[in-house]
């Protein structure tokens, strides 16, 4: 089952409805960094701007003595990037050009010039409740310049330029801010999980920004494919502690809730109608099967009728998480029906089974996916019976033996597509150390040199 980004548009503020925090993240100031860069470098925000900067235009004042003035080979070569605690983010960009123009005097003249572009920005989380980078403080420090103007025009160059590079940089700032407030965004879109709902991540609190991170607390909201929103167990304790985070790390937590929830959703999926033949290793599912388990049966219907095992989930699925192991406990109900020739299926029995689960955690393809193994049936209890009272005891190995078999996989296939994960400003989910700890899951996403 393949899932896509939805791009709804728009982000929602956090509702007051659910609880606590199903994720937290602590984006790594390397994983912004390298959202910067890529808006400066994969953009074509300077390259327009130095166009635009050889245009002509009204209020701007030339440089005295030099015509034609043209920016060349505008780029940034190195960012430095500095978290600064509860207020947002510094940043210093060294940026190089070469500016060409004629001499009134005759000749051509080429003025290599290296800049550093200081900017701060506050992290604040906007009227739609994204995280947003709004716009602060910017100023532009001319390096170094050679050019072969005489050197009693050099100071009124350098002053000249010193404006003329305010006046092109910092709105060159504004548009990347823009860029990367653009993936922020994307963090708050909508997420289809398959055919069951709708899955979307918006900020519960203003962000927190530390010396090594920006710490952002999401409020999962799930939807079933009818619209309406699942809310959040209130009797799990939310995420309060953390384990340190890791040196160049983007740190991810997933509550053990929001996996309920998520469960919960896509429970519709799990019902399966169990047939004879189904699955390689499947026991015979005839009367006779059942005949030998239950004496009661076999004086009541023909041998070698056909049965169906009718599997649902009668309440939400359970997830527990511990550092030692995690287990999904499902609380199914499995229905027995026998056709006889010549009449509809007849309902034998119907019992209350409570499995417990195996999981194992993995991170492939942006989404968190995870595959179920059964361990044990904690219970098995007669909840009706068209056959009378009969010992529940002997059946229990065969039904275990058949969810394994059969309902389990089925479960694993509906699950396939796992859980979609927050985008990381563009950063791709690789090599990801996956660890449990108490009630939540922890994913230390390595940050990528750039």
């Amino acid at each position: 089952m393949l899932w896509c980004l939805l791009l709804l548009g728009g982000c929602l503020a956090a509702s007051p409805r659910a609880g606590g925090s199903g994720a937290v993240l602590r984006m790594d100031v390397r994983t912004i960094g390298h959202a910067i860069s890529t808006a400066l470098n994969e953009s074509d925000v300077l390259q327009k701007l130095g166009e635009g900067a050889t245009k002509k235009k009204a209020d701007t004042k030339p440089i005295k003595g030099i015509s034609g003035l043209k920016v060349m080979e505008l780029r940034a070569t190195e960012v430095a990037l500095q978290l600064s605690p509860a207020v947002g983010i510094s940043m210093d960009v060294l940026v190089q050009m070469t500016l060409k123009g004629k001499r009134f005097i005759g000749g051509k003249m080429e003025i290599p010039v290296a800049a550093n572009l200081s900017a701060s920005s506050r992290m604040v989380r906007d009227m739609q409740g994204c995280p947003r980078l709004s716009t602060g403080r910017c100023h532009v420090a001319l390096l170094c310049s050679w050019t072969n103007v005489p050197p009693r025009m050099l100071p009124l160059v350098v002053s000249t330029l010193q404006k003329a590079l305010r006046d092109l940089l910092c709105p060159a700032m504004d548009m990347v801010l823009d860029l990367v407030n653009a993936k922020f965004a994307t963090m708050m879109y909508a997420i289809p999980l398959g055919n069951a709902g709708m899955l979307q991540y918006a900020l519960l609190n203003p962000p927190t920004v530390t010396e090594a991170f920006i710490q952002l607390e999401l409020k999962t909201i799930l939807r079933s494919k009818e619209g309406e929103e699942v809310a959040l167990p209130t009797d799990l304790p939310p995420l309060t502690s953390f384990p340190p985070k890791r040196e160049a790390t983007t740190q991810l937590v997933l509550a053990a809730s929001f996996l309920n929830a998520e469960l919960s959703v896509m429970q519709a999926s799990f019902g399966l109608n169990i047939t004879n033949g189904m699955v390689l290793g499947l026991l015979p599912l005839v009367t006779t099967m059942l005949g030998a388990l239950i004496p009661e049966i076999s004086s009541m219907l023909p041998p070698s009728r056909p049965v169906v095992i009718e599997m649902q989930e009668a309440q939400p699925p359970l997830v527990t998480i511990t550092p030692e192991k995690s287990t999904v406990h499902l609380y199914s109900t499995a229905e027995f029906w026998a056709s006889t020739p010549g009449s509809a299926p007849e309902s034998l029995f119907v019992l209350d089974v409570h499995s417990e689960l195996g999981v194992r955690f993995a991170v492939a393809e942006e989404r968190l996916q995870f595959s179920l193994m059964l361990h044990s049936l904690s219970q098995v209890a007669v909840v009706n019976s068209s056959i009378g009272a009969f010992n529940v005891l002997s059946l229990r190995g065969a039904l275990a033996d058949i969810i394994h078999v059969a309902y389990v996989p089925s479960i694993n296939r509906a699950l396939r597509g796992g859980v979609p994960l927050p985008p990381l400003l563009g950063a791709p989910y690789q090599h990801v150390e996956l660890r449990q700890m108490q009630d939540g899951l922890v994913l230390d996403v390595p940050v990528a040199e750039h």
